[in-house]
């Protein structure tokens, strides 16, 4: 086996890394707001400072650092601003449908490249893309 072919097949995964400003308000946005699941996280001063989020087959990783000593970090406006995630669903629409029920503002889907896209952005201004193909013409958009 070539050392090409040994890293394809060892890596599994990318997991963007976001710095939040609040980890409780990104935890209610992205647990109970857009369905992740909390698969691991770091407690070392009794509340959650780093968590592993899965949604599917994506995740994220979140960490709230400390605002003053050691690895301390102060955010200076919305962080999360010019960086964008896409996740590739199955049904971006029912995305779309599940999070506005659950009180998530996105935008009104809409046909591009090809795809179903629904954006939104997260507490700290971090874009989210959900996409899925679909057969409908370009520059539709979603009728509820």
């Amino acid at each position: 086996m070539t050392a090409e072919t040994l890293a394809t097949a060892n890596v599994k995964q990318a997991v963007p890394f976001f710095r939040v400003a609040d980890m409780e308000t990104s935890l209610r946005f992205y647990l109970e707001g857009l369905g992740f699941e909390l698969t691991n996280h770091w407690m070392p001063n009794g509340k959650i400072e780093w968590c592993l989020l899965q949604l599917g087959g994506a995740a994220l990783m979140l960490q709230e650092f400390p605002r003053d000593g050691h690895d301390s970090w102060v955010a200076q406006g919305k962080v999360g601003e010019g960086v964008t995630i896409y996740f590739i669903c199955e049904d971006a629409l029912a995305i779309y449908r599940d999070i506005t029920v659950r009180g998530i503002a996105a935008s009104r889907p809409f046909v591009g490249n090809g795809m179903w896209v629904v954006g939104l952005n997260d507490p700290d201004g971090y874009r989210l893309e959900f996409e899925s193909n679909t057969d409908a013409e370009e520059d539709s958009e979603y009728a509820d």
